[in-house]
């Protein structure tokens, strides 16, 4: 089962939890399971269908541009990466 690394702005649904688990061959079916486990999580991550603009998602260390289709193996990591601001 994939392990998803939890930004730190959205560990209050995931009890503070930094990393969890969630079944999924896909980001998509990723971040329903997490929803599942996780209610809310998902309006954070995304919009619209889609992964939010402003998070960017690496599954095995690289950043991928295929979104919601993206492919996710059952040992693999995925991490969303939200934009940090600063100027």
């Amino acid at each position: 089962m994939p392990l998803v690394w939890i930004p730190t702005q959205f560990q209050r649904f995931t009890g503070g939890k930094s990393q969890v688990q969630a079944e999924g061959a896909t980001v998509r079916e990723v971040i329903e399971s997490l929803e599942a486990a996780y209610p809310g999580i998902r309006e954070r991550l995304c919009e619209e269908g889609r992964v939010r603009p402003e998070i960017a998602v690496a599954v095995d260390s690289e950043i991928t541009t295929e979104g919601m289709r993206a492919r996710v193996g059952p040992e693999s990591e995925v991490t969303f990466l939200p934009a940090i601001a600063g100027g």
